[in-house]
């Protein structure tokens, strides 16, 4: 059942690693504004919590850092965990004390986290799917690893089937441009 005072769209953006999430989610919030959209990263409560329980710097794991890349594997196996006890842990956490009307959640990762979005905020929530060819993604910095890359993690999503809205982020920045404007155009249809 759909929340009444919650948020007038929810965006849940997914894609592999390097795909350009965190890009295109700060474009959209630098041009609707932080007064009316927040960017959401279910991985924020996931990192603070494994660094309370294991005494690390909550700070270094949020940064695309080799510190995070130590952990990354064993912080994997360990929110795996928590999900199995509760899929709805990290989401409810994320969303505590979020007042904007628009919300980008812009690490969705498990078919489990659309679920619970939809469950609790019904018809506002769509999804995104953030593309990028290996090619572009490497060119950004990304290797594959074995444990990461072929985890759940990365790809819970591969076969979810229909997203609302995908953004093909091929280093084209006149098409990615494009595609900012159609999704943009959508958010205001919405406020």
């Amino acid at each position: 059942m759909a929340q009444t005072c919650g948020p007038r769209l929810v965006l849940l953006f997914s894609g592999k690693r390097k795909s350009g999430k965190d890009y295109v989610t700060e474009a959209l919030q630098s041009r609707l504004g932080a007064s009316v959209c927040a960017i959401l990263r279910l991985s924020g409560p996931l990192k603070e919590q494994y660094a309370q329980e294991h005494g690390l710097d909550f700070q270094r794991l949020l940064d695309a850092s080799t510190y995070k890349e130590a952990y990354r594997k064993d912080m994997i196996r360990w929110g795996e965990e928590k999900r199995q006890a509760d899929p709805g842990f990290f989401c409810r956490k994320v969303v505590e004390g979020v007042a904007q009307p628009v919300w980008l959640v812009s690490d969705t990762r498990r078919p489990s986290d659309i679920q619970w979005f939809r469950e609790v905020y019904g018809a506002v929530t769509q999804t995104v799917r953030v593309m990028a060819s290996e090619q572009s993604r490497q060119q950004r910095g990304w290797v594959f690893t074995q444990g990461v890359d072929d985890a759940e993690s990365e790809c819970g999503l591969d076969d979810f089937g229909d997203f609302d809205w995908v953004i093909e982020n091929h280093d084209e920045e006149q098409r990615l441009e494009g595609q900012l404007q159609n999704l943009l155009a959508f958010v205001h249809s919405r406020l």
